[in-house]
C-alpha cells in the first residue's frame, strides 16, 4: 500500500489528446492524478466536471490535473467532447497504473464482489513523491479539497 511520502509510481498511458502521459516528464510541478470507475457514470462525470471547471485555478498555480480510468482514449475523447471537460484524461486499459497506487480493487454491490477502480486521488509533489492521498473518495466537494491542498504544497 502506498503511503504519504513515497515516491509516486511512474506510468506511461495514452491521453485522449494522442500523446503519451508519462509520470516522470511531469517532474518539477506538482501533479494530481485522480482514478475513477467509468467514463460517463453520474459520479464520474460529477468528479471530472468539478475538475474541469477548476482547472483554471490548478492550471494558474502551476498544477497539472490527470483523470485516469481502464476505458479506451476513444471512450475519453467521447467523454470530454460530450461534456466540454478540460483536464487531461488518461486511458489504463490492462489496469497497469491503477494496481501500482494500488486502486485495482475488489469491491461489491448488492451483494456481488467484483473488481474495479476505487475512486482515489493522489497530489504528486515536485520531486515525484506522493504529498497527499485521498481514497473511497466522496464526489461533492472533493475537487476543491485537492485544489486547496494542491495550492498550500506549493505555498
Amino acid at each position: 500500500m502506498l503511503r504519504d511520502g513515497d515516491l509516486a509510481p511512474d506510468f506511461e498511458l495514452a491521453s485522449d489528446a494522442g500523446e503519451k502521459v508519462k509520470l516522470a516528464r511531469l517532474r518539477g510541478k506538482p501533479v494530481v492524478i485522480y482514478f475513477y470507475p467509468k467514463d460517463d457514470t453520474s459520479g464520474c462525470t460529477l468528479e471530472a466536471k468539478d475538475f474541469s471547471r477548476l482547472a483554471p485555478e490548478f492550471r494558474k498555480s502551476g498544477i497539472e490535473v490527470i483523470g485516469v480510468s481502464p476505458d479506451s482514449v476513444e471512450s475519453h475523447q467521447k467523454f470530454r467532447s460530450k461534456h466540454a471537460l478540460s483536464v487531461r484524461l488518461a486511458a489504463d486499459p490492462d489496469k497497469v497504473a491503477a494496481e501500482a497506487y494500488g486502486v485495482w480493487a475488489q469491491k461489491s454491490m448488492y451483494g456481488r464482489t467484483y473488481m474495479g477502480i476505487e475512486r482515489s486521488t493522489f497530489l504528486i509533489d515536485k520531486a515525484g513523491r506522493l504529498a497527499r492521498s485521498w481514497r473511497k473518495v466522496k464526489v461533492p466537494g472533493h475537487a476543491e479539497d485537492v485544489l486547496a491542498a494542491a495550492r498550500a504544497l506549493k505555498g
